[in-house]
């Protein structure tokens, strides 16, 4: 557990440059090329950090100042991801979460039922937590491990049917890579039925603006460096700052709205070579056979689109919780991190900010809901692994990463419930969820491989 914790605690701007250092060596891409990959890869997430931080500590004042204004107290505190990580890799569970999630890995793509290497380790808390909380609330390690397996086959299962859109969506630098981060993951089925509602809505499926259509359209109005200053200027109105201050609290917003985008651009020129040399090498050893390199959505998370629905739903999602019956949970400390949201919604809502806006806002009236009734065993959970955590005087916590995400409540609910039917039932829909995977898996690479053949018989024909 010690070790564990201690490449945890070197942060993802460290262990993902090792990692990328390593397995292109493995790739044998050599030293320089290798080690240039990973350096762009933390160099991207240093940026990252540094911005996401200028974004929670202007964002965060403006919020804390309509909750004091507008009387916005809820019985639960956020306390942010960081909290959640703790309680993630403070588990007995959390401790071989690294080494399980690969060998679970491993086994499904040797059997066909994923073709995805997830190699985000850093996001493995995410199965960590869910596996950590109901270790607690069952006071079994073993059950622990069940729903952080299963919650793991579902990401993989996810990624996997996602690939094609994210790689339609977002360009030809993601061929080959999958999103298998399992906050992203859970947020696909919304994106696609609130799709689907709005394009039989009519009038609302007129409704057609993207990030390029709104430039063309609304010219400099329609930029994402514009509407950063409009969207600051109206947190800082809404939160009655000084004329000075709401000036300030837009360019910033500004200049997330900008840097965010060419920061992940290092993402990308780090990864793409390894990705570049993954796919050579599988062409050459397992023809027949595709795979897809499992990474961080920090590579997309910089999409105008994103940005703007994101800030644009900080308000929204803070009055929205007073006013949601049985809701007891009021998002604060997380607020800066709904970018990550958004990375498989926007595939199946081709951008759209309309349709983008409405998936995230039911999302989070879900998430809030959700955040709610995990609130009581993430309490005890944080009061267990690490209760320094924990505000003087504050009875209740949770956070939006990963407590508000459906996926999260429904293993832990149904693990922790029905005296093992639930358990029984998650078991089911794992086992078909991988036939269904593997099913599609082999149906692609019958269509790869006849094609491969045609291009084949092509080039004897020429020749």
């Amino acid at each position: 557990m010690q070790v564990i914790n201690y490449i945890m605690s070197l942060g993802a701007s460290v262990m993902m440059p090792i990692i990328f250092l390593i397995f292109g060596l493995l790739l044998g891409m050599g030293l320089g090329k290798s080690l240039k990959a990973g350096l762009s890869v933390g160099v991207g997430f240093v940026g990252l950090n540094v911005i996401t931080q200028l974004l929670a500590t202007n964002l965060g004042p403006a919020v804390n100042q309509m909750v004091k204004l507008y009387h916005l107290h809820l019985h639960t505190l956020d306390i942010g991801w960081p909290a959640a990580s703790a309680v993630a890799f403070g588990t007995k569970v959390g401790a071989i979460i690294i080494p399980l999630g690969l060998g679970i890995n491993v086994l499904m793509l040797l059997t066909k039922t994923t073709k995805t290497l997830n190699i985000d380790l850093w996001n493995y808390w995410h199965f960590a937590f869910i596996g950590s909380i109901v270790s607690i609330a069952t006071k079994s390690f073993w059950w622990g491990i069940f729903a952080a397996i299963f919650v793991f086959i579902v990401t993989l299962v996810g990624a996997d049917r996602s690939q094609k859109a994210v790689e339609s969506f977002y360009g030809k630098d993601l061929e080959g890579i999958s999103i298998p981060q399992a906050f992203c993951v859970s947020f696909i089925p919304f994106a696609i039925v609130t799709d689907w509602i709005v394009e039989h809505i009519s009038g609302l499926n007129k409704v057609d603006l993207d990030a390029d259509k709104m430039k063309k359209r609304f010219g400099i109005m329609g930029d994402p460096i514009f509407l950063g200053v409009v969207i600051g200027i109206l947190l800082g109105f809404l939160a009655r700052y000084p004329v000075a201050k709401t000036l300030q609290l837009g360019i910033i917003l500004s200049a997330v709205m900008v840097l965010i985008p060419r920061i992940t651009s290092l993402f990308i020129e780090g990864l793409s070579p390894i990705s570049k040399r993954s796919q050579e090498l599988i062409s050459k050893h397992f023809k027949g056979r595709s795979f897809n390199i499992g990474m961080t959505p920090a590579l997309v998370i910089g999409h105008p689109t994103t940005l703007v629905v994101s800030l644009l739903l900080v308000p929204m999602i803070l009055f929205l919780s007073i006013i949601i019956p049985g809701n007891e949970f009021l998002p604060l400390a997380s607020l800066s991190g709904l970018i990550y949201l958004f990375p498989l919604v926007l595939p199946y809502t081709h951008g759209n900010v309309l349709r983008t806006f409405l998936t995230g806002l039911i999302s989070l009236v879900v998430g809030v809901l959700s955040a709610t009734s995990l609130a009581a065993i993430f309490t005890a959970a944080v009061k267990l692994v690490q209760k320094n955590l924990i505000p003087v005087g504050t009875t209740s916590v949770a956070s939006i990463d990963f407590a508000a995400s459906p996926l999260a409540w429904i293993t832990y609910f149904f693990t922790n419930n029905l005296a093992g039917i639930g358990a029984g039932i998650l078991a089911i829909c794992a086992v078909l969820l991988m036939i269904y995977n593997r099913r599609k898996i082999v149906d692609e690479q019958g269509v790869s491989s006849k094609k491969d053949s045609k291009i084949t018989n092509s080039e004897s024909s020429i020749n």
